[in-house]
C-alpha cells in the first residue's frame, strides 16, 4: 500500500512538469554498444584484479549506503571499455562509485582524464556528512588521495540541475545517481544531454524496467524508469539498456544490477 501511494505521488509530480526539449544527437548509438563484451573483457579483468584489493581496503563491501560491489565493478569496466576521459558523477555520497570511477580513469593510461563528482551535501565535511554517518574513517577526498588519484577528481556541492545548467564542460560519461525522484530525473536527463560530448553515454542507477522488482523482496525505485518512459513517449530518441545479469555477484545473493546505459535509438 505504501509503495503504491508513493508511485502515485511520483506519477503526479512528473505529470505536472512541462514537456522537456531533448537533443539526443550526441548520445552513443545503441547499435554500437556490446555490454556483454565490455563486461567480459580480459584486459579489463586484469586491470581490475590489480586494483580490487586496494579498493576493498578503502571501502569494504558491507558498508551501507554505497553502490554495491558488483555495480562498482561494472562502472569500472564501462569506463575502461568505453575509453572515457572526462566523467561526471551526480551523487557522490560516501564515494563508493567515485573511487572506482577515478581508478578506472587512472588505469586507462590516457592523458588528461578527469572525474567531476557532484552532491547536494559537502561529502568531505568533518561533521554532518555521509562518511561520518556511516562510520567510515575517511571522506571521499582522502580515499582518492590514498589511491593516488587526487589530481584527477574535483568535488562540487550543488544540485544536479544547477550544476548541469551552469557548467561549460562536456563529458564522455555521465553517471546519474543523485535524486531518484521521477520529476528530478526527467529534468536532469535533457540537461545532461546538453553537456554530453559526441558519442558519450549517460548511465542510470536504480533503473527498474517496467517497474518490475529486480530482487525478491527487494525495494522498487520508480523514478528513473518513469522519467525515461515519459521522455520516450514524447518522442525523444533514447533507450535505456539495462546491464541485466553481470558475470559477478551484486547483492542479495544475485548477479543482477540496476544499472542501465542511456543510448540513442
Amino acid at each position: 500500500m505504501v509503495q503504491r501511494l508513493a508511485l502515485m505521488a511520483e506519477r503526479r509530480a512528473l505529470a505536472r512538469l512541462p514537456t522537456a526539449v531533448v537533443d539526443s544527437r550526441h548520445l552513443r548509438a545503441q547499435s554500437s554498444l556490446d555490454i556483454n563484451r565490455l563486461m567480459r573483457d580480459s584486459t579489463t579483468d586484469a586491470a581490475w584484479n590489480d586494483v580490487v584489493g586496494t579498493l576493498n581496503e578503502l571501502l569494504p563491501d558491507d558498508v551501507y549506503g554505497g553502490v554495491n560491489i558488483g555495480d562498482r565493478r561494472a562502472l569500472y569496466y564501462l569506463v575502461l571499455g568505453l575509453n572515457v576521459r572526462n566523467l561526471l558523477e551526480v551523487g557522490t555520497h560516501i564515494g563508493a562509485s567515485a573511487i572506482h570511477l577515478a581508478s578506472a580513469l587512472r588505469d586507462s593510461g590516457q592523458a588528461n582524464v578527469h572525474l567531476t563528482t557532484v552532491d547536494i551535501r559537502d561529502v568531505n565535511a568533518s561533521v554532518g556528512s555521509p562518511w561520518r554517518e556511516q562510520g567510515l574513517d575517511a571522506p571521499p577526498s582522502v580515499m582518492v588521495e590514498r589511491l593516488g588519484c587526487a589530481g584527477l577528481v574535483t568535488f562540487y556541492v550543488a544540485t544536479a540541475s544547477s550544476f548541469l545548467a551552469t557548467t561549460e564542460q562536456h563529458f564522455d560519461f555521465i553517471f546519474l545517481d543523485g535524486s531518484h525522484a521521477a520529476a528530478d530525473v526527467y529534468r536532469e536527463i535533457p540537461l545532461a544531454l546538453q553537456r554530453l560530448a559526441p558519442g558519450g553515454v549517460i548511465v542510470l542507477h536504480d533503473f527498474f524496467p517496467g517497474l518490475a522488482p529486480l530482487w525478491t523482496g527487494g525495494e522498487l525505485i520508480a523514478g528513473p524508469w518513469l522519467a525515461v518512459e515519459r521522455l520516450r513517449q514524447e518522442g525523444a530518441r533514447i533507450t535505456a539498456l539495462p546491464l541485466g545479469a553481470l558475470p559477478w555477484p551484486t547483492k542479495l545473493g544475485s548477479t543482477v544490477t540496476s544499472l542501465a546505459v542511456l543510448l540513442r535509438n
